[in-house]
C-alpha cells in the first residue's frame, strides 16, 4: 500500500465519520433533547425574573 492509497482510505473514513455525526444531530429521535437544550436559556430568565438584581 503505497502513501497515496492510504491517504485515500483515511479520507474516505472521516468523510463516514463527518456523515455520521450529521445524521445523528439531525435524526429525529435527538430533537427532543436539543430543543430542550435550546430552551434552557429562557427558563434560567424565568427563574430570574422575580429577583431584584
Amino acid at each position: 500500500m503505497d502513501y497515496g492509497t492510504f491517504q485515500g482510505i483515511i479520507t474516505l473514513v472521516l468523510l463516514l465519520i463527518f456523515l455520521a455525526i450529521v445524521g445523528w444531530a439531525y435524526s429525529a429521535r435527538r430533537k427532543p433533547a436539543f430543543e430542550e437544550a435550546a430552551n434552557l436559556v429562557f427558563d434560567d430568565e424565568q427563574k430570574h425574573q422575580g429577583s431584584k438584581e
